[in-house]
């Protein structure tokens, strides 16, 4: 994971990682000119046009059935603080068009709109116009300028990181004149749009695929109410099997495997790339129905609930014979190597002391995504160490649950924005305790006064190797227990002080 801070101050002005719906036109005359007094003529003439330019839209606009399909919001400032544009890029095009939207700093993103063609042999898709007379030379071969427009696109949302896009399949957007009845037949019609994307990359993390694939994903997608086909680029069978139950909620069609499907798949519409907002969020200001983070974490219920119905009863049954009273449920996210909290037997021990019915949970590769989803769902507290494992926190319930992450030395910024942030927007009461250097396995290694003690910053400025060899990959965890029970007090004070209001208010709301 590359931090955004590395990237230059100019690099964030000229896209930065807000969230831009627009791309803002700034009209430069290259030319010097004097400047002279206006004739009454003239400016008559200039006012006319005004009106006029100001009156097109209203004339001359069309609808469209998916009109819809480019509103990705507004965006609130220009460059360099510009006002205000009224309508995104991209909001008009017309049939036989590609627009392409390059301004955000995070993702590129392209619309395609009138006869549009799959070519996954040649990584490709065509949008056809209508054939002019004189397309054909005496021999009967193509001309060369039956290219109206080519576009590149690398459909994945870290855009300013090379070497990952490095890794990202690269698809040509091709706008042509020629009729396409010989060349490329329809194999399968679609009357849906589609949203073209890849799930390369990162892949296999479980942050990288909430924030750079299934939030994005969402933002770009849940308008259309499941009426939209998902064509995916560099497919992966297991990645559909452990997000099934989302997708199906996003798109009421099966997929298709862009580079494996051979087929000519045709369409109206195309989306090609996913919008992207911050770190595990949505922005609702420049969303269409201005849906948050919360509401994707209601669809996230939606999406799990059937599954982990029967799972739920046979928990609460084999509570009900143990016949214990009910306790603030805290869940312990377990590591192994790196990062583990080394003394976590006396972690479950103290947080049982002070009130927590514990529960361990270790996931693994396989683990089923519904299981880990209900007991996150069904917990008031959730413990872990920085990682990419804390993305679990959009399973907890907001608004009533608690999120303490361990931070350990060299990783504060990325603990805060990646995961702290993100939390704090989605609901959860969040509480960061940042380890101090003797709690740290690399005390043991270093002088008091070396800067990887002293100073971790200093060495994060060096580079993201630095990080990721020094603090993420060979750091673990003995966590000072008296020190973290405060932080386990707070919590478990702030989840039964909520108990007690929500116990109030059924009883008043039952007499």
């Amino acid at each position: 994971m590359v931090h955004h801070q590395r990237c230059s101050q100019n690099q964030l002005k000229m896209g930065g990682d807000e969230e831009a719906g627009t791309l803002v036109l700034v009209w430069t005359n290259p030319g010097y000119y004097r400047r002279r007094r206006p004739k009454l003529f003239s400016f008559l003439l200039l006012s006319l046009l005004s009106c006029i330019f100001i009156l097109a839209p209203h004339f001359f606009s069309f609808s469209s059935p998916f009109s819809h399909l480019y509103s990705f919001g507004i965006q609130k400032e220009g460059l360099a603080g510009n006002m205000a544009v009224n309508a995104p890029i991209c909001s008009s095009i017309s049939n036989g068009t590609i627009c392409c939207d390059r301004s955000h700093f995070r993702s590129d993103i392209c619309f395609m709109k009138g006869d549009i063609r799959t070519h996954s042999p040649t990584s490709s898709v065509f949008l056809y116009t209508s054939k002019i007379e004189g397309d054909m030379v005496d021999d009967g071969e193509e001309k060369e300028d039956d290219v109206l427009q080519h576009e590149k696109i690398k459909p994945y949302t870290r855009k300013w990181e090379t070497s990952v896009m490095d890794t990202i399949d690269e698809l040509d957007l091709i706008s042509t004149r020629r009729n396409p009845g010989v060349r490329h037949p329809c194999d399968v019609i679609h009357d849906v749009p589609a949203v073209i994307f890849s799930t390369g990359g990162y892949t296999g993390n479980v942050y990288h695929e909430f924030n750079d694939g299934i939030i994005p994903l969402y933002i770009t997608s849940q308008q259309f109410n499941k009426k939209v086909v998902f064509v995916m680029l560099e497919y992966h069978d297991w990645w559909v099997m452990k997000y099934g139950d989302i997708l199906s909620h996003l798109s009421a069609y099966p997929p298709i495997d862009f580079n494996r499907d051979n087929r000519t798949h045709c369409f109206t519409e195309v989306i090609t790339g996913l919008r992207i907002h911050d770190e595990l969020t949505v922005d609702p200001s420049v969303m269409k129905k201005n849906e948050s983070i919360a509401d994707f974490r209601n669809l996230l219920d939606r999406a799990y609930q059937p599954r982990i119905k029967g799972l739920v009863r046979d928990e609460e049954a084999q509570e009900k014979m143990q016949n214990q009273a009910r306790r603030p449920k805290l869940v312990i996210l377990s590591r192994n190597g790196s990062r583990a909290i080394t003394n976590e037997n006396v972690l479950v021990k103290t947080a049982e002391e002070v009130g927590f019915q514990v529960r361990v949970l270790r996931p693994q590769p396989t683990t089923e995504l519904a299981k880990i989803y209900m007991e996150l769902n069904s917990s008031d507290a959730m413990i872990g160490v920085h990682g990419a494992a804390m993305t679990h926190l959009l399973f907890m319930k907001p608004g009533c649950s608690v999120f303490i992450q361990v931070i350990p030395l060299g990783t504060d910024w990325a603990a805060e924005t990646y995961y702290g942030e993100p939390a704090k927007k989605l609901g959860l009461k969040y509480i960061g305790y940042k380890i101090s250097p003797r709690e740290s396995s690399l005390f043991g290694e270093y002088r008091k006064d070396d800067p990887v003690l002293r100073d971790p910053s200093s060495l994060n400025q060096k580079g993201w190797e630095y990080t990721k060899k020094i603090y993420l990959e060979r750091q673990t965890v003995k966590l000072d227990m008296p020190r973290f029970r405060k932080r386990l007090v707070r919590a478990y004070d702030h989840i039964t002080k909520i108990h007690r209001k929500t116990h109030l208010r059924s009883q008043s709301q039952s007499q």
